[in-house]
């Protein structure tokens, strides 16, 4: 496999050194803020430049190019593979409602009998994650690693965009890649950091993705208890405490739920995956240090390729919540993970509003909020 790093700003255009081009499969895959990508042309641009190539590609809340976490401009990792073959599926999206049938049909355009994983990205706001997921792998086997995350929209949650293939970034869009042979490796990392606090409490009425009551009090009413003068600013300021849940028959597949609106009237949370009735559930928050030591974790968790010919890259998704709650100080958390991965290796990821993994002690591929995840890739020797 062979890896290149492309850039594009409004001064210089696209940049970047480029090998010539390898007779497999390639990938180009790109990171940008909505506004970057509205019009469509870089994605039509890579296509030019690049044709035969899949390139897929999305809006974030920040993009991680290498070791650094930038705003302007277009980011893009071109892999060219050697011994793998790449199929890309496409989905849009007919309501949150839709998701598991979604992923199912993109499933079955992916199905192979020697699948090593899958790369998603997803529309970010008109989405059932969960479901979405789920329909995936019922398709594919519970076997093949699911990773990717959602589209993000900076902090503004109001317009995602999603372009692959011919299709031009649009919201509503779901793209599915699927790297199939046994020379690909296809590894992948997935931790939090965040500290639990406040009283373990149970899920006692939910519909969904909307959280009713915990302990049989209105949710609303909780959460402005525990945040004070923080509960004005939400839905916002609730990135920086989300719910951990689990089932009290299975407490290591915990995962942890993001806040994204609030129903002042009815006294309830919206968050971004289903809160299933008697489910155990905590408030959690961040520290500096908890969420740096987290993407550690889940880059060493992803592993290096080292035994593997030619380059390597990592895609990383890392939460928008996190984002906004380590502040100036969010490069060391991407600092942390790429101290983990080896120096040649190249970086490409952004800021979501969801990231797709295996769960790290169970292995089930699923929705996760506020965690980074890495996926890395590689193949070996032919």
């Amino acid at each position: 496999m062979r890896a290149a790093t492309l850039r594009w700003s409004p001064a210089e255009g696209w940049h970047g050194v480029v090998p010539a081009a390898a007779a497999g499969p390639c990938l180009v895959l790109y990171v940008a803020g909505r506004e970057a990508l509205e019009s469509g042309e870089r994605h039509r641009e890579l296509r030019a430049a690049f044709p035969g190539a899949i390139v897929a590609g999305c809006s974030t809340g920040g993009q991680i190019d290498e070791s650094d976490v930038v705003d302007e401009g277009v980011q893009a990792l071109k892999l060219d593979f050697a011994a793998s073959r790449l199929r890309l599926a496409t989905e849009r999206l007919a309501g949150e409602g839709a998701s598991r049938d979604c992923g199912r049909r993109l499933g079955a355009a992916l199905a192979a009998p020697d699948l090593a994983g899958v790369l998603l990205i997803s529309e970010g706001l008109a989405v059932n994650a969960g479901d979405l997921v789920a329909g995936l792998q019922e398709a594919i086997g519970a076997g093949v690693p699911i990773v990717g995350g959602l589209a993000g929209d900076g902090p503004h949650f109001r317009r995602t965009l999603v372009g692959a293939g011919e299709e031009a970034p649009t919201p509503g869009l779901v793209a599915a890649i699927g790297f199939v042979g046994s020379a690909v490796r296809f590894g992948h990392g997935c931790a939090s950091g965040w500290d639990a606090f406040g009283p373990l409490r149970s899920i006692t009425a939910s519909e969904g993705r909307v959280l009713r009551e915990l302990d049989g009090e209105p949710a609303l009413d909780l959460y402005e208890r525990y945040l004070g003068p923080e509960a004005a600013g939400l839905p916002g300021t609730g990135l920086l405490y989300p719910l951990r849940i689990w089932d009290a028959g299975e407490p290591r597949h915990d995962v942890l739920r993001t806040l994204l609106g609030v129903d002042r009237e009815a006294r309830t949370l919206i968050f971004a995956a289903d809160l299933p009735v008697g489910w155990r559930a905590q408030l959690m928050r961040g520290r500096f240090g908890g969420l740096a030591e987290g993407a550690a974790e889940a880059a060493a968790g992803a592993g290096g390729g080292s035994a593997a010919a030619g380059d390597s890259a990592a895609f990383i998704v890392s939460c928008v919540g996190r984002r906004l709650m380590m502040g100036q100080r969010v490069e060391e958390e991407v600092l942390a993970a790429r101290e983990c991965l080896p120096a040649s290796m190249r970086v490409l990821g952004f800021y979501s509003y969801g990231e797709i993994a295996p769960h790290p002690m169970t292995g089930r591929s699923e929705l996760h909020n506020q965690t980074m995840t890495v996926l890395t890739l590689t193949e070996t020797a032919a």
